[in-house]
């Protein structure tokens, strides 16, 4: 398996070398560019540099990744582009966009929820493989074959990972139309979120927001859910994430797997955990986006001590006996 690996100004300076290192096992490095908005934090808001110096990095590392032969993908994954969704010269600021990075680095694919942008990328960039991001929910084959028009593959709804049985489906639609498709592997996100689209929407006006005397901060619900101490055993089957172990399983499903690293604080774990040991033994929310590690505290979830089956066409985690209290770990690291 090979793996689509995010890029954000805010990763150890290192990581470029990382993917690098590893460029074997990397199908593409995706990544946001200047102020557009995306699905993640505008990468040029970095704490201690100005925009300019962040899109100054950001530039020398695509350089880098371009003359070590790694293909590039696009980000217009934004949930919301407000008052400017159909206008002009938002679709004229895209086109020179794609022009510039296209001609300065190489671009394979742009990756967007808006079926627009990908009408505008087909019709003026017909080279590139336009993506429909995972933030649009796609999970069935209808799902799928309505906006096909637009789009040359797709990231597979969050909640159908573990799901072979709607995954074999979409393989074969995907084959008889001649689409692609691809797997978010390590998100951290609940399932069937109901505040997921208002959390995106946020996201993607963030900098209006900042400007903004709010009355309230909105931090996500997943963090508010695990809060309650109740809900900790639940947080295994109420995501969708795939373990580095279980990688194997989704061969000749899809071609790559997306790895979630822009924002994440030790984006160089997840790769030597999903890339080099293909396992990891320690806190499982550690290799998420995003990290609940916090939020489940005073426990840990221990990755090797979940059980995985596939039963019925979907892949199981049994994790009752993962989630250990902090001080057991401790007792048992004093025994060892």
């Amino acid at each position: 398996m090979r793996f689509s690996v995010g890029l954000g100004t805010e990763a150890d300076a290192s990581f470029p070398q990382e993917i690098i290192s590893r460029k074997d096992s990397i199908s593409e490095v995706y990544f946001s560019w200047g102020t557009f908005p995306s699905g993640r934090n505008d990468q040029t808001r970095q704490a201690g540099l100005t925009p300019w110096e962040a899109q100054a990095r950001q530039t020398e590392v695509l350089s880098l990744l371009a003359k070590a032969g790694i293909p590039l993908n696009l980000l217009f994954n934004a949930n919301c582009y407000g008052s400017r969704a159909q206008s002009r010269s938002f679709f004229s600021e895209i086109g020179a966009t794609v022009d510039y990075i296209g001609s300065h680095f190489g671009l394979r694919a742009v990756t967007t929820t808006s079926p627009l942008i990908g009408k505008f990328i087909k019709q003026n960039f017909p080279t590139l493989d336009v993506r429909a991001s995972v933030n649009m929910g796609i999970g069935t084959p209808h799902g799928m074959a309505y906006v096909a028009a637009f789009f040359d593959s797709f990231y597979v709804q969050r909640e159908k990972n573990r799901d072979f049985t709607a995954l074999h489906a979409l393989r074969r639609w995907c084959d008889q139309n001649g689409k692609e498709m691809y797997l978010l592997a390590n998100s951290g996100c609940l399932n069937d979120c109901s505040a997921h689209t208002f959390h995106d929407n946020l996201v993607a006006h963030e900098r209006e927001i900042a400007a903004l005397d709010n009355g309230y901060q909105f931090d996500g619900i997943c963090h508010s859910w695990l809060r309650e101490p109740e809900n900790h055993r639940h947080f295994v089957s109420h995501t969708g994430f795939i373990r580095p172990e279980d990688v194997h399983r989704f061969e000749g499903l899809v071609p790559a797997m997306k790895l979630a690293t822009r924002v994440h604080e030790n984006p160089v774990r997840i790769l030597r955990a999903y890339i080099d040991k293909k396992s990891f033994s320690g806190n499982l929310p550690t290799l998420l986006e995003p990290n609940h590690a916090k939020s489940l505290y005073p426990y840990v979830l221990e990755n090797s001590k979940i059980k995985a089956t596939v039963q019925d066409g979907t892949l199981i985690y049994e994790a009752d006996e993962a989630l250990i209290r902090l001080e057991e770990v401790y007792a048992d690291e004093s025994n060892d």
